[in-house]
């Protein structure tokens, strides 16, 4: 699952740049992004140049400012009763991700994410999990997705944002919302709405109870492609 926006009420990305850069340049970038002019990583490369001289503690203020869905605790604990295994996946930073869940006490959670480093004020990023071929994550999604799955496997994601693009066609049952939603129309993907964890667990309930679950076809075919290739 995706974390800006989606474990978050706000996509802190988003919210960090426009708060520590000038407003005009972090529009710009991001909508060179959203209309494919520039891949994720030239995005966050650009939004970090963006920044002159941050203060830490007064970006680190802000971070823990923003707060969680108040529902994602609830499906933390949901997922771990059902035995269904859950990851972030997030194309933002760790440095932020890991200061959110320390300040609301959440730990036991696989993160996959970019990395940030502040030096003499500088944000200075880097991609531990980059792959080319990914387009519109810099923080490659389908590659998690596909080394933690099997063709056993049923696959979920939930997401709401430009990142999820690519991953979502790897997995049976995506939850949508925001700029994911769009996309999943605009696309003719089969998708559930949701607004909050509360419903995306009543889906999944239901999910649960059918005698026979189907696997989305185009996602198994893309995952089988996927594991050849490995």
């Amino acid at each position: 699952m995706d974390f800006d926006g989606t474990v978050t009420q706000q996509d802190v990305g988003e919210e960090l740049f426009r708060k520590f850069a000038e407003e005009e340049k972090v529009n710009k970038i991001i909508d060179d992004l959203l209309n494919d002019r520039i891949s994720s990583r030239e995005c966050w490369i650009k939004l970090c140049s963006a920044v002159s001289l941050v203060n830490k503690n007064e970006f680190d203020d802000f971070i823990v400012s923003i707060p969680l869905d108040p529902t994602f605790v609830k499906f933390k604990d949901y997922c771990k009763n059902e035995n269904i295994e859950l990851y972030i996946l997030s194309d933002g930073f760790d440095y932020y991700i890991e200061k959110i869940f320390e300040k609301n006490r959440i730990n036991g959670l696989t993160v996959y994410t970019n990395h940030l480093e502040i030096v003499d004020g500088k944000l200075i990023p880097s991609f531990p999990y980059y792959d080319d071929a990914s387009f519109s994550s810099a923080n490659c999604k389908r590659n998690h997705i596909i080394n933690h799955s099997s063709e056993e496997d049923f696959t979920v994601f939930i997401g709401d944002g430009n990142s999820d693009k690519d991953s979502i066609e790897y997995c049976d049952f995506i939850f949508a919302k925001d700029d994911l939603l769009k996309f999943c129309e605009k696309e003719r993907i089969t998708y559930f709405p949701f607004k909050n964890f509360d419903d995306v667990i009543k889906k999944l309930d239901v999910l649960k109870g059918r005698k026979r679950l189907k696997k989305r076809l185009r996602a198994q075919l893309k995952r089988q492609q996927s594991y050849i290739t490995e």
